[in-house]
């Protein structure tokens, strides 16, 4: 019998599929057809640092005093009824998802800064969540910021979530960092137990006749794993905290590469929201079929098989690769 189970911030799965935050995470109906479609954990969608710094009418009341006199700043956040849940309700939501189900519940916090905030991972898991995961969305726009700066930032913010709980944390970061495998290293020293790759950042685009900003978002491709994919081969067998990759999951396939580069879990939100929930159950199968097809008995016998932890020295390894594309490619005539 083929084993699909994996582990993750020491929890025991059942496979390595799990549902990252999305807007299907904000019903305990669509939690339990996760469930029942073969998603081994669900992590919920984000609670930000702006819904617990501020009560709703003391941030409308501060955003709009500045409205006379900075224009931009119309826009900057949504109206605090744009959010799906508020603070309370997000907790009832972990604590109704832990009573309808058996997988574990991920509870997601995101913010920028340290601060009272961050104690609210303490009452996540008093309500029942079973890990958390830290999503530090943050473009630094002041010239004056350093990358030690960023660095510290993520690490202090990281730290602080870490005081508050027991249970494990998991570190989302972002692809843009000068020397991302020291990075890790110190997400790891500073209490990580599991680093997600990578954070999407959504790119906004021009609206030329109203010349105004306006979002603009995109759902994943399969051509977008590629970048996890390499960064998680690369720090495979470099650190010990557990790597999951979010971004570009969408077929059965595409989960063995995760297992190979050396990913313990595969996250996937875009493929749900295209095809349904019910395509996890596909990407289960096919994944199944893909291990019995090439005789691999368990998914810990393909973990790290195709990382750089058997190489002697990656970087020369990454620079031929690189030469060898460049040189591989013959135009049409």
């Amino acid at each position: 019998m083929i084993d699909l189970s994996t582990s993750y911030l020491g929890m025991k799965l059942k496979n390595p599929l799990v549902v990252s935050p999305s807007p299907l995470c904000t019903r305990v109906d669509n939690i339990k057809s996760m469930e029942d479609a073969g998603a081994a954990a669900v992590v919920l969608h984000s609670l930000f640092e702006e819904q617990l710094t501020f009560e709703s009418q003391a941030l409308n009341a501060n955003l709009a005093q500045g409205e006379n006199s900075f224009a931009e700043s119309l826009t900057y956040f949504p109206e605090m009824s744009d959010y799906r849940l508020g603070p309370d309700a997000y907790l009832e939501l972990i604590r109704k998802a832990k009573a309808a189900v058996d997988i574990p519940i991920i509870g997601s916090l995101n913010g920028v800064s340290t601060g009272g905030w961050i104690k609210y991972a303490k009452r996540m898991q008093e309500a029942g969540a079973d890990a958390l995961e830290l999503n530090v969305y943050f473009i630094p726009t002041d010239p004056e910021m350093t990358a030690g700066h960023v660095r510290e930032m993520h690490e202090s913010l990281l730290r602080d979530v870490k005081s508050n709980v027991t249970i494990p944390v998991a570190m989302k970061i972002s692809p843009f960092f000068s020397s991302l495998p020291y990075f890790a290293r110190q997400l790891e020293l500073a209490g990580a137990d599991g680093i997600v790759m990578f954070n999407r950042f959504y790119q906004p685009d021009f609206d030329l006749e109203n010349l105004e900003v306006v979002p603009n978002l995109s759902l994943s491709s399969p051509s977008t794993l590629r970048l996890r994919l390499r960064w998680v081969a690369i720090l495979c067998g470099r650190i010990k905290a557990d790597m999951a990759i979010t971004g570009g999951v969408h077929t059965g396939e595409d989960v063995v590469k995760c297992m190979m580069a050396g990913a313990k879990v595969a996250m996937m939100t875009s493929a749900l929201l295209k095809f349904g929930i019910g395509h996890l159950a596909t990407v289960q199968k096919d994944l199944f079929r893909w291990l019995e097809e090439h005789e691999y008995e368990s998914i810990e016998m393909m973990q790290g098989s195709m990382s750089h932890k058997s190489v002697a020295e990656p970087a020369a390894f990454e620079r031929a690769n690189y030469m060898r594309v460049l040189t591989s490619y013959s135009p049409g005539m």
